[in-house]
């Protein structure tokens, strides 16, 4: 669709919103009418030919008795929906009065078959309609979305009966789905929504979906491919792949059926997907887009998928899916939980204050393992999945199960303000369970910061895009696994460390002669006891060896706990205990890649330092992160100290010229 086009449909549809709405809604209100009533809008276009042929149907069914009416009459509208009802939308703008509008506006809003009732349920339009009629526009309203002035019909409308002289073009699929998100867009921006609530614009989906498409492009065959989106919002990714897939097998004189499957926790957002489905006529893939929480309540938990994008939130709570599956610390769902070659447990359960790389695990666990293709997966993230987590936390161990089964094949930087509500930076992921021979055993780091083209005007926070051209070089680089400047091929063991913990024995000199104090035990000749025992310690016993002289005293390991603090000092000549100095307590990350190990390193740069350190063998931890800093960070070059002493001097003799001028015309 022609972005003329496409800009003043979104802007004839925002501006009813300011001409309607304004004195009746606060501004943030404003969608609550307008999205359901575009989607309204649009259905009931479609529905306006077979109108009549819809009426004649239930008439002929009323007459036999029939109860379950809605697929024939969906098949007489030639639509996956219908309306039942005896009005269309322009049927309605003729009442005179509020009362009677009202009556046959809900008539018409309750005679959309099922599957649209759903997606009105969702929007809670019809909570709208009595503030609409108290403050009388719902009339308006009406008349504005089905002006002459607008059309989102898919079918031209012509400024003349012989049709010669084009008024609208007509308004496909795409196009509708497009005035969708930017509408959305609009929304959130004038609201300012969170940043982990936006929407994925449509360069970035693109080129997430040629990563995952191009690289089997030769291996798609005649046959069924499903594609999922686990955080599906408005649909917009499922389009694109759709689209993008179809084109692809088209183009290699391949005929490939394709099934969409999506689930969306925003009520609104899932009444568009759902709506968004419906418009391309196939009511089986409305179907598939499930409601809820996919964490927490996963619509899809016993299929897996050929094709995977996301954009899932980041830096957003999942304590109340948390809480729906057990709390954090009982979460047994397979998703998330996994075991290691030695049986042992692996826990994947991030911080509840952000939970996008669970959606990155409830895809892999939606991976196929028995076809060909296997399965490939894009998915967008903030730079918290890359790095955040120490050794053994929720996020690392995510990490290692992702790169130790060998599933990434790259991670893209994508440039700051990329998206339109936030401006921080973001990566995609690329994943497959097939790994050509060549990139087994390794990731891909592409760093494509820099790879961007302004916008002429900011759409929100977002000032620049992918073009085709620099999708095409980013794919480029991945497909022949380039390595420059911005991009690198590391074996997975790069990003695995140890984080180990080095003790220091305790050294302890002993001064029994110093004072106890009383409330140290509940009964006075408790301590007269205690006393009495460090008397009776042979002057012979070293003062500098606890362990000797706490022998000697007699006494019992619970009463010597208690009165060490009071007779002993640390000190580095003493002779050490079995116990370790908790102020002397180190952690190190040793990289898997260090050669000779955690001995080695120990050896090399601990033990030339203190001799008696150790590794607490069982505190180890393995850890697993991934820096794009480490790898792509270029220092700034620092100017010569004489190019600033002439830079200096220059602008002193600058500022003496500009004082003698003043000097003058003040003379």
């Amino acid at each position: 669709m022609d972005n003329q086009v496409h800009n003043s449909i979104v802007s004839f549809i925002w501006g009813i919103a300011d001409d309607c709405l304004r004195d009746v809604y606060v501004r943030g209100k404003y969608r609550d009418v307008i999205l359901p009533m575009t989607v309204i809008r649009r259905l009931d276009a479609l529905l306006e030919d077979t109108k009549e042929a819809v009426l004649d149907m239930k008439k002929m069914l009323d007459d036999a008795g029939v109860d379950n009416q809605w697929p024939a009459l969906c098949s007489a509208a030639g639509q996956a929906f219908c309306n039942a009802s005896p009005f269309r939308l322009r049927d309605l703008t003729s009442r005179a009065k509020k009362q009677k509008l009202k009556a046959d506006f809900e008539a018409y809003l309750d005679g959309f078959s099922p599957n649209v009732q759903e997606i009105l349920e969702k929007f809670k339009f019809r909570n709208q309609l009595d503030t609409m009629l108290d403050a009388d526009i719902l009339g308006a309203v009406v008349e504005k979305f089905i002006s002459s002035d607008i059309n989102l019909s898919p079918k031209p409308i012509y400024k003349d009966e012989a049709k010669t002289i084009l008024k609208h073009p007509g308004l496909d699929n795409h196009g509708m789905g497009t005035i969708f998100e930017e509408l959305i867009r609009r929304f959130n921006e004038d609201n300012n929504e969170e940043a982990g609530e936006h929407w994925t614009p449509r360069d970035v989906v693109e080129l997430m979906a040629d990563l995952i498409f191009l690289p089997v492009a030769d291996k798609i065959k005649d046959a069924t491919y499903s594609c999922y989106d686990g955080a599906c919002g408005t649909g917009g990714m499922l389009t694109v792949a759709h689209d993008r897939l179809l084109t692809l097998a088209e183009n290699n004189g391949k005929k490939v059926s394709i099934h969409l499957y999506g689930q969306e926790i925003n009520p609104e957002t899932y009444a568009i997907a759902k709506a968004d489905m419906l418009l391309k006529g196939d009511g089986e893939e409305a179907e598939h887009i499930s409601y809820g929480s996919t964490l927490s309540q996963d619509g899809n938990a016993t299929l897996q998928f050929d094709f995977m994008l996301s954009n899932p939130p980041y830096g957003k709570s999942w304590k109340t899916d948390a809480d729906k599956m057990g709390g954090k610390d009982d979460i047994q769902d397979s998703r998330f939980k996994t075991k290691l070659n030695d049986e042992s447990e692996l826990k994947m359960i991030p911080r509840t204050s952000d939970g996008q790389l669970l959606f990155l695990l409830n895809n892999v666990a939606k991976m196929k393992n028995n076809t060909e293709l296997g399965s490939r997966i894009a998915e967008v993230h903030n730079g918290s999945s890359i790095f955040t987590g120490d050794a053994g936390s929720g996020e690392s161990n995510a990490r290692r199960y992702l790169i130790e089964n060998d599933l990434v094949e790259a991670i893209i930087a994508v440039p700051e303000n990329m998206f339109y509500n936030t401006g921080i930076g973001t990566f995609i992921w690329v994943l497959s369970n097939k790994k050509e021979e060549r990139r087994k055993g390794k990731i891909q780091l592409i760093d494509a910061t820099s790879m961007k083209s302004p916008l002429r005007k900011n759409m929100g926070n977002k000032n620049c895009e992918f073009t085709p051209e620099i999708r095409n070089e980013i794919v480029r680089i991945f497909t022949e696994m380039e390595e420059s400047e911005v991009s690198m091929v590391l074996n997975n063991d790069e990003f695995a460390y140890w984080t180990i913990t080095v003790e220091r024995p305790l050294r302890l000199r002993v001064y029994p002669n110093r004072e106890i104090p009383s409330e140290t035990f509940k009964k006075a000749e408790e301590l007269d006891i205690v006393k009495k025992a460090l008397v009776s310690v042979p002057p012979e016993t070293p003062k500098d060896d606890w362990t000797a002289f706490a022998k000697a005293t007699k006494l019992k390991a619970a009463v010597l706990k208690k009165i060490r603090p009071f007779i002993t000092e640390k000190d580095s000549t003493a002779k050490p205990i079995d116990e370790p100095d908790v102020d002397l307590r180190d952690t190190e990350n040793v990289p898997f890649t260090y050669e000779g190990g955690i001995d080695a390193f120990m050896k090399n740069e601990v033990l030339s330092y203190a001799s008696d350190a150790y590794v607490d063998e069982k505190k180890t931890a393995i850890g697993y992160e991934i820096s794009f800093t480490k790898y792509f960070y270029k220092p700034v070059e620092l100017r010569e100290m004489s190019d600033i002493l002439e830079s200096l001097k220059a602008l002193e003799k600058e500022a003496d010229g500009v004082l003698a001028e003043i000097m003058e015309g003040v003379q």
